[in-house]
């Protein structure tokens, strides 16, 4: 009966550490894509800024490129660029908890098999079949 209970227990120990390892990499990916955005507003609004006032500037809409003022588009970048930073912290704080759950979740799985060693043998004789 206990061995089944620690049966039970080690799988769904597992399918939490699946799970919030998949949050996790998907809150990775939403960090890189953030960066190159933040990336990228950045360096728009270093192009920008040494041209003239007057400057014909264009902005991209889809395949379509439409005139727009130097003064707007520095304020689109510079809203872009903030809005990235603010998720970024955001996005950060989440991986951190993210990471401190696995952490944990290691360590339920670690004191399992250490209270039940002959589970460690029946799950190795279950991913070799």
């Amino acid at each position: 009966m206990a061995d089944e209970a620690s049966r039970t227990a080690f799988f769904e120990i597992q399918g939490h550490m699946i799970e919030t390892t998949a949050k996790l990499k998907q809150v990775q990916n939403q960090i890189h894509s953030k960066e190159l955005e933040k990336k990228r507003a950045y360096l728009t609004l270093e192009e920008l800024r040494p041209l003239p006032d007057d400057t014909n500037t264009y902005k991209s809409i889809g395949r379509t490129f439409v005139l727009e003022p130097k003064s707007d588009l520095m304020n689109e970048q510079a809203q872009k660029f903030k809005d990235s930073e603010n998720a970024l912290s955001s996005l950060q704080t989440s991986k951190e908890y993210l990471e401190k759950q696995i952490g944990e979740v290691e360590n339920n799985l670690k004191e399992l098999l250490q209270q039940d060693p002959g589970l460690a043998r029946q799950i190795m004789s279950l991913s070799v079949m």
